[in-house]
This record gives structure tokens, sequence and C-alpha cells, in this order.
């Protein structure tokens, strides 16, 4: 990678994990917890709709779940115990999620504001565990930080069994070819998230190793780049909603209309980014942003 794409911001990451695991920090489920975090600025996957476009309550991506809830739960990367323990204390674990960890006949993945939390969680555990070369071979392990333990992607995940760097691309839940393993590393350095100012390929946080995931799993089963880049904004809009309606409406300020904006471009550093978003902020008054947590 060209030294500019290694501009990271690691001290924030190493601080925001020893965060995490010094006060246990606990991730509330906050788009499905906060009135605010709706799905205004959800778009359609399919149909490539502007961050300011009407949005249906739900989306169905073209990715087949199937039996990797069970997977996950069997190979230890998720915890169930810890895991029924956390959604405890948020009502317990609702039919759809105790499906989704325990059946083997899932279909297509189906996010809405409700269930975005419980997806971040569940492709976070997916991204962590999976074994590829992104977390291997990627700025993760680069020496200078210290090792691939200290992100908050990393000593965040607390529903494991045992530690959570024992499944670090540890379990092959999926194989990709070469074909699919390139496609997977050009659009991961491309895909941005606002808490934090670093692409996918770089999943410091659990936005990022949740959208990792994702990416890994879509590409497995034969998504091509369009379609890589538009369910990334699909679910980037339902995690931070607030974030894309206000740079749908940055775009329509400039004179721009967002539905000729391809998703690719909304994903990139520009808007997407921590550093990106703030220029966007400043440029308007925007919704009120209360953000993710980066925790469980």
């Amino acid at each position: 990678m060209e030294e500019k794409k290694r501009d990271y911001l690691i001290p924030v990451s190493i601080l925001l994990s020893a965060i995490i695991i010094a006060v246990g920090l606990i991730y509330r489920a906050g788009i499905s917890a906060t009135p605010s975090q709706d799905t205004k600025g959800a778009i359609s996957q399919s149909g490539g709709k502007s961050p300011t476009s009407p949005a249906s309550s739900e989306s169905e991506l073209p990715v087949r779940w199937g039996d990797l809830g069970a997977r996950l739960v069997k190979a230890g990367v998720i915890d169930e115990e810890k895991f029924s323990a956390l959604y405890a204390g948020r009502g317990g674990l609702s039919p759809e999620l105790k499906k989704l960890l325990e059946s083997k006949d899932n279909g297509n993945v189906v996010i809405n504001k409700e269930n975005a939390g419980s997806w971040l969680n569940l492709l976070w555990a997916l991204g962590l565990g999976n074994k590829n070369v992104v977390l291997e071979n990627g700025p993760m392990t680069d020496p200078r930080y210290g090792g691939a333990g200290n992100f908050a992607s990393t000593g965040g995940w607390t529903l494991a069994v045992g530690n959570a760097m024992d499944h670090y691309s540890m379990h092959e839940f999926m194989n990709l070819t070469p074909e699919q393993q390139a496609l997977v590393d050009k659009v991961t350095q491309n895909i941005y998230r606002p808490c934090c100012n670093n692409s996918t390929y770089f999943p410091d946080c659990n936005h990022g190793m949740a959208m990792l995931g994702l990416m890994e799993l879509a590409a497995s089963q034969g998504a091509n780049e369009a379609t890589l880049y538009n369910i990334a904004l699909t679910v980037n809009s339902f995690w931070f909603p607030d974030t894309y309606q206000n740079i749908g409406k940055f775009l329509s300020q400039k004179g721009i209309d967002p539905a000729s904006v391809p998703a690719q471009d909304i994903l990139s550093a520009q808007y997407s980014s921590g550093s990106g978003y703030q220029v966007i902020v400043a440029a308007l008054k925007p919704t009120q942003n209360k953000g993710s947590s980066c925790g469980v």
C-alpha cells in the first residue's frame, strides 16, 4: 500500500481499546436503543439510492448467513453463554437472533434499525475469527503498533471463549478464491466509517472488523465490486444513519444530486472517514449525531 494510505490514527484506537478493557464498556445496541438513530439515512443495496432518498425500514442483502452463527459458537469466537448474558440486559435474545446463532438454514442477511446492533456484533465476530490475509499481513499486524491485540476490535471483543486473540484469523469459515481475495483487498481499502479515520482494510474498531467480515462473506458468495460497495453503504447507513443523512444534505447543499454519486465515492475517505465527515459537519448544521459505540 502507498504510504499515504497508511496515515492511521492509531493512538486513538489503542486508547479506546484500553478504555473498553478497563471499564468493561458495554455496547447497548445504540441504533435500536436511541430514538434519533433511525433509518432515514439508509439506502437500498440493489437500487443504489442516495443517503437522502426514502428508504424502507429494512434491507435484504444479497448475502446468505446460513449456519455461520452456529459455526461461530462451535469455534468459540462467540461464547453463547456470554452472548446471552449480554442480551439479557436488553430484554433477552430475540427469536430472530437466537435463530441466527443456532440454526443452520438461515437465509439472506436482513438488516433493520432494530437488529443493526446485533448484526454488528455477529459480523464483528466473523471478521475477527475468519482466517484472512488482511488480518495477517495488513496494518493490524504492523509492529509499529505493538501487536494486533491492542485495538478496540480485538481487545474489545469480550464475548469469545477465552481471549479474543485466541481466535484472531484462526478459523476457516469461508474460502475465497485469489480473485475474490484481491477484490476484498481492493474494496476494503476504500470503505471508511465515520467513527474513526481508517479504512476497513485496517479494522481497528468493531465497525471495521464487522465490515471486513461482511465483505469477505459477500465476495465468497460471488458479489462483484459494485455490489460490495452497495452492500457496504447500506450497512453503514444503518450503523450511522444520521451521518449518511447529513452527507446527503451536504451534497444537495452543494448542488449535487446525492443519487448521482456512486456508493464507492460516498464510502471514501472524503465523505465517510472521521476527518472527512468533520468537514461536512463544519459545513452544515447537522442532525444530532449520537454515533455508535465501538464496544460489544
